[in-house]
């Protein structure tokens, strides 16, 4: 297989092959969901007008989960609980798809690698920080995560 003549996205085929056999099994669910996750693909393929490398899609991933996750916020506080399940139904099957999630040693020995090699010094130089972690750590790491690692890191 030669990486020259595409740049498609390995996660990208795990899930076009997985709504297949859903299709199979007769899973409504996972197939309804695989099939919500295939088309935020296509329509930031569309948007982007080019295909998804696997950073791409890993991101595209992110957004759904991080949608799902406030979803889930909101339905938990409103008490609906029949929403509450399918959102983390959703979220538990896009998670599939991600890559494993880094500790919160490894983030910190990334966050105190960028800081040196940047020379940050204090919160107000958290953003130059963020700037050259996040095409590193994301869809392997929590943004959230990292980036109170890095504001715990400049404020001591």
């Amino acid at each position: 297989m030669s990486n020259d003549s595409s740049s498609a996205s390995t996660t990208r085929t795990r899930i076009l092959d997985d709504i297949k056999v859903a299709m199979k099994a007769r899973d409504r669910e996972r197939l309804a969901t695989l099939r919500l996750v295939s088309a935020a693909i296509k329509q930031r393929e569309v948007d982007d007008q080019q295909e998804l490398d696997e950073d791409a899609t890993i991101a595209v991933l992110e957004k759904m989960l991080k949608q799902r996750k406030e979803s889930i916020t909101q339905y938990r506080e409103a008490g609906r609980d029949d929403l509450l399940v399918k959102e983390e139904t959703e979220s538990e099957l896009i998670r599939e798809y991600m890559p494993e999630a880094m500790s919160a040693e490894e983030i910190e020995g990334h966050v105190k690698e960028c800081i040196a090699s940047t020379g940050a010094s204090s919160v107000k130089d958290m953003g130059k920080v963020m700037a050259m972690l996040k095409p590193k750590l994301q869809g392997k790491a929590d943004m959230a995560d990292v980036s109170a690692a890095v504001k715990s890191l400049l404020s001591s």
